[in-house]
């Protein structure tokens, strides 16, 4: 298949932990035809979607480990499948990716289908679950989260639709720093913030269960590192083998039908202790850890779906 990845730059992943390397790695070994190019390289000219893309054989030699063509200006409706992987900020310039990429929806096989990437940030589709998800408020108002504070007494606060743990704060029952951060959150962004009920269990890990055309394939655990509240792996977060619990396959069976016929095809929950907390859909990570700790294979199950949706289409 000729595939296409839209993701940050490629020279820069680190090989032994990014998913869209591992994903590449993959589909080269099994015959197909890449292509990458970065977001900004995205048009949409007279009718046609096209980017400025470059060819791509990929090796596990870092800081070697991407051989590129020349820059050409490629027609991604000759694709059979693109892969819409860069990371967020889920801004005004991720939305219009999406849009453009919409417009190939009908020719092309796209994961995670960007209709519903947009339409399902990871943060706002957990609250089509509330019976999984621990107490939750979407709000910009101050006297909300205040209430919503003086109701849970500990609490997480965290940008809407950012990323890796970055601006994410636990403000306890004794902290008093709410209206700053609310000033210096709301003082750069219009949008709302998200708060929950801060989980203790978080000390024992932050479990990434990966689903694939939804259905749970596996999961790490993710501990977060000494005096962190993130378990982020971009902030210090250890990664740990781990295995799925009856509660994590309840979690699955609830979201996976809807994960499924929306297109959303590689996915990763977030889960501390009993509950969820994110739906990651716009460029999860997390199996090559899966890989190492428990030997399968997660990027050759996912190249499975997309060529047996591929040669069904």
């Amino acid at each position: 298949m000729r595939v296409a990845f839209q993701m940050d730059p490629i020279e820069g992943v680190n090989i032994n932990a990014d998913s869209s390397f591992r994903l590449a790695e993959e589909a080269q070994a099994r015959g197909h035809e890449l292509w990458v190019y970065t977001p900004d390289k995205l048009t949409f000219d007279e009718g046609r979607v096209v980017a400025r893309a470059r060819s791509l054989r990929v090796k596990r030699v870092q800081g070697d480990h991407a051989e590129l063509g020349a820059e050409e200006r490629l027609d991604l409706s000759t694709m059979d499948v693109i892969w819409l992987r860069q990371d967020p900020p889920f801004d005004m310039a991720y939305i219009t990716s999406t849009h453009l990429l919409d417009m190939l929806r009908d020719k092309v096989l796209i994961a995670n289908d960007p209709f519903w990437v947009r339409n399902y940030p990871e943060k706002l589709l957990v609250l089509q679950f509330q019976d999984l998800t621990p107490p939750t408020m979407i709000a910009r108002n101050l006297d909300e989260i205040r209430d919503f504070k003086h109701r849970h007494g500990d609490i997480i606060l965290k940008p809407l639709y950012g990323n890796g743990g970055a601006g994410v704060f636990r403000l306890d029952a004794g902290d008093r720093n709410l209206s700053s951060l609310h000033e210096l959150f709301t003082g750069f962004s219009r949008e709302p913030l998200i708060v929950q009920k801060f989980l203790p269990a978080v000390s024992k890990g932050d479990k990434r269960v990966i689903l694939i055309n939804g259905e749970p394939i596996g999961a790490i655990n993710r501990v977060p590192a000494e005096g962190e509240t993130r378990s982020n792996m971009h902030v210090g977060g250890r990664p740990e083998k781990v295995g799925l619990t009856d509660r994590d396959r309840e979690i699955c069976a609830a979201i996976g039908p809807l994960l499924r016929e929306k297109g959303q095809i590689f996915v990763g929950i977030d889960v501390i202790g009993d509950w969820l907390t994110e739906i990651n859909v716009t460029s999860p990570t997390g199996i090559q850890e899966l890989e190492r700790f428990d030997g399968l294979n997660v990027a050759a199950r996912i190249w499975e779906v997309l060529e047996e949706k591929r040669a069904s289409s």
